[in-house]
């Protein structure tokens, strides 16, 4: 998810103000963020919430681009 990183480091927040914005854990944040965890839609909603943006913004081109692998 290097898309939701660009955004969180422009923004200049650190995982674990991330995880206390969404009250989740600062290690399952940053299993969302490096692909480790699914994104919920609801997580992904607060999460484009906090950078004022739609989801489409930050997960489409991972999303599309885990589509097109074999």
């Amino acid at each position: 998810m290097n898309k939701l990183q660009e955004y969180r480091i422009k923004n200049n927040y650190s995982c674990q103000d991330m995880a206390n914005k969404l009250k989740i854990s600062k290690s399952f944040y940053w299993q969302i963020e490096n692909g480790k965890r699914r994104l919920s839609y609801e997580a992904a909603l607060n999460i484009a919430k906090i950078f004022k943006t739609k989801p489409d913004n930050i997960f489409y081109e991972d999303y599309s681009y885990k589509k097109q692998e074999p």
